[in-house]
């Protein structure tokens, strides 16, 4: 990849003179800061710009490892068979016309793919606006020459978007309201060759990048890019474009149909640490602030102090935190005592730091570099918003000061901002250039602290490279011996008891006077259902009787299932799990990011709360915990009415051993149990659906 981010040479297929056109704009982008090799390449000019203009690529001279490629898009592939034939190995095609447009677009694209994969190149697009480095100064791109005039600010944070307007958009408001600087802008397009996951690994190394920010679409290959995520010291950002529910509608368990609308992906990106943003200007924010954030003290937990020149925007802030994960700290006697020494006697000394008093007594500089620095000492104290307004009340500060304080203490300061236009900005560049996140929204502020919070605390959750065993234990694999499609309930639990996941007593009973048998022997009440061959729905087939608590109601209840059945099916008997807790767990296979467990909330709380949550298999411990914390519902967990605690370490238990088996075994499709009773604190299995792949398939 280092031919498009480091080239010694360009050559641009499609330069033209013409100022209304973007061959004449990507050449005037590179002319100002490319310091390579430039050779624009068109047959009607003799020279561009003042610089000699090549007829043909087999003409281009040496050093050249890049074209840039903007000509429509019928001619493109005969081109890049000239680029194959001249040596050149990274191609940026920013023509559009081609997947994007239909069928003949896409069969365009196609005979591009296979002269790729013919000649061993690399194609960038098509259909994008390339690359913009504002570290280095190279703009790959036909986004509009006045970027250089608006000032291309340089920053620490790397975009990768698959939309090229988008990208354009993110380039011109960042740069004309100069509040935010970026490293590199990689705009993708249709993902020819060059996609997120390249880019992404080329960012996660990159010296000049400390966070990535993503807009994407479509993950193709989902299991790489949380691979990267996952194993990478950077914090990443993704706005997830084109959430559809299409991918559960082949499903057959309501394990994989609950996983349609996007929640994969959402567990997924929280296994691996991403921090996962809802719109444009939020995953900005999130970026700036990540990327600007010092490495946090292990058991930092988010304890906040609050300086601010309000008593109710201190009590806002303190609202915010609340809501977003985060607390006010407690104020050790030592910071008091030293915030006392800037505060009028009639003042008490409390967190939010209401310091107006103090500056009315001491002016802002003193006042507010006091209370700097003495809750920046505070062992107590994890973090600090700062509220600042620029333009008038006497508010002025020495933000160099402040700035050293903040890296010496290396603990996250964050402003908030407000004041007069003019001022305000020149406030904000002042701090921005000095390390230090500045927000004009008071619940953006909190919002992107408590970020910095979970993207380190997720580096403490996240599992390493787990690898799935080789095979299934030997029970496991005897269990599924010469099976295929839907299993049963009674076998399904079977295989899950021989992976090592508890499941209720049962007993598949050849009459009324076995099943009441089995019932004295394991007490009242119980449960009949009657088993059909390829049936998951048993409830709506009314083949499930509960509550049955003589023998008198066993024995009519397994002649009316047995009547349904027929000789084809079967006639189960189980204990009745006592439980207030009612949970949902299956594993699946997901289209993008492969073998996938799912753990929610049931039975009453199934369709209300429609609380569940995703990971990618296979779990260990770690991850396991951290999957049942995601859950939104997860207070429900410690216990209803007077009922024990659920055992989240046996939880996690059945979760790891189910991720482990499906990882292990293509041939397991879709495992549902449900419902997974917590009973005396304990989950246990007490139905079951296991779906394997048809051995012809």
């Amino acid at each position: 990849m280092d031919f498009f981010f480091k080239p010694r040479g360009i050559a641009l297929i499609g330069a033209t003179a013409n100022p209304r056109k973007g061959g004449h704009a990507i050449l005037k982008n590179l002319l100002k800061g490319f310091p390579g090799g430039i050779y624009p390449v068109n047959p009607r000019y003799n020279e561009i710009l003042g610089v000699q203009c090549l007829p043909s690529v087999a003409s281009v001279p040496d050093p050249v490892d890049m074209a840039i490629v903007f000509i429509p898009a019928a001619q493109v592939p005969e081109t890049i068979e000239d680029c194959a034939k001249r040596g050149i190995k990274g191609i940026i095609i920013e023509s559009g016309g081609f997947a994007e447009t239909g069928p003949e677009g896409k069969a365009l694209q196609a005979r591009i793919d296979a002269i790729r994969v013919r000649h061993g190149l690399r194609i960038w697009g098509p259909n994008c606006m390339g690359l913009v480095d504002a570290k280095n100064k190279f703009v790959f791109s036909f986004a509009s020459p006045t970027i250089w005039d608006e000032g291309l600010l340089p920053g620490d944070v790397s975009l990768i978007v698959q939309s090229g307007m988008l990208a354009g958009g993110f380039l011109t408001d960042t740069m004309t309201h100069g509040t935010m600087g970026v490293s590199k802008v990689c705009s993708i397009g249709n993902k020819s060759d060059v996609g997120e996951c390249d880019l992404l690994e080329v960012l996660l190394n990159d010296p000049e990048t400390k966070a990535v920010g993503l807009y994407l679409e479509s993950i193709p290959d989902g299991q790489r890019f949380f691979r990267l995520c996952r194993a990478g010291e950077k914090p990443v950002v993704l706005l997830k474009g084109g959430v559809s529910p299409q991918g559960a509608q082949a499903a057959m368990s309501h394990t994989a149909s609950m996983a349609g609308d996007g929640r994969v992906v959402r567990g997924a990106m929280a296994q691996a640490g991403v921090v996962q943003a809802r719109d444009f200007k939020q995953m900005m924010d999130l970026c700036r602030a990540l990327s600007m954030a010092p490495s946090l003290p292990q058991g930092a937990t988010g304890r906040t102090a609050i300086l601010t020149y309000s008593g109710g925007a201190g009590i806002m802030t303190s609202d915010f935190l609340s809501l977003f994960g985060l607390s006010v700290a407690e104020l050790s006697p030592e910071t008091r005592q030293i915030l006392g020494t800037v505060y009028p006697d009639w003042m008490p000394v409390n967190n939010p730091v209401d310091l107006w008093p103090a500056v009315e007594k001491n002016g802002a500089e003193k006042a507010y570099q006091t209370a700097l620095s003495a809750v920046m000492a505070d062992p107590g104290v994890d973090a600090v918003i700062m509220h600042i307004y620029a333009g008038g009340f006497a508010l002025i500060t020495e933000n160099a000061k402040l700035a050293q304080t903040a890296r010496e203490a290396g603990k996250p300061l964050l402003v908030w901002l407000l004041g007069g236009r003019d001022a305000a900005r020149a406030m904000h560049l002042e701090l921005q250039d000095l390390g230090i996140p500045v927000f004009r929204e008071l619940y953006r502020t909190t919002e992107c602290l408590s970020a910095v919070f979970r993207w380190h605390r997720s580096r403490n959750e996240r599992g390493g490279e787990t690898e799935a065993p080789s095979s299934l234990p030997a029970p496991a694999r005897e269990a599924l011996a010469g099976r295929e499609g839907v299993l049963d309930e009674h076998d399904s639990k079977g295989f899950l008891a021989a992976v090592g996941i508890p499941v209720i007593e049962e007993y598949v009973a050849a009459g009324p006077e076995e099943a009441v048998a089995f019932a004295g022997r394991v007490g009242y009440p119980v449960v009949v259902k009657g088993l059909l061959p390829g049936e998951v729905h048993k409830t709506e087939r009314g083949l499930v009787r509960l509550h049955l608590a003589t023998p008198e109601a066993v024995n009519d209840a397994v002649l009316a299932v047995r009547e349904v059945v027929g000789p084809e099916g079967r006639v189960l008997v189980q204990r009745q799990a006592k439980g207030a807790i009612e949970l949902i767990c299956g594993f699946f296979r997901d289209p993008q990011f492969g073998p996938a467990v799912m753990l929610g909330l049931g039975g009453v709380f199934a369709e209300a709360l429609e609380d569940s949550a995703f990971a990618v298999a296979p779990l260990d411990r770690t991850e396991a915990l951290a999957l049942i914390g995601r859950l939104r519902g997860w207070k429900i967990l410690n216990g209803l009415r007077g009922a024990p605690p659920l055992d989240r370490e046996a939880l996690a238990d059945i979760l790891v051993a189910l991720s482990r088996a499906g990882a292990a075994f293509d041939g397991l499709s879709e495992v549902d149990i449900n419902p997974l009773v917590v009973e005396n604190g304990k989950p246990v299995a007490v139905d079951a659906t296991v779906i394997l792949k048809d051995a012809g398939k």
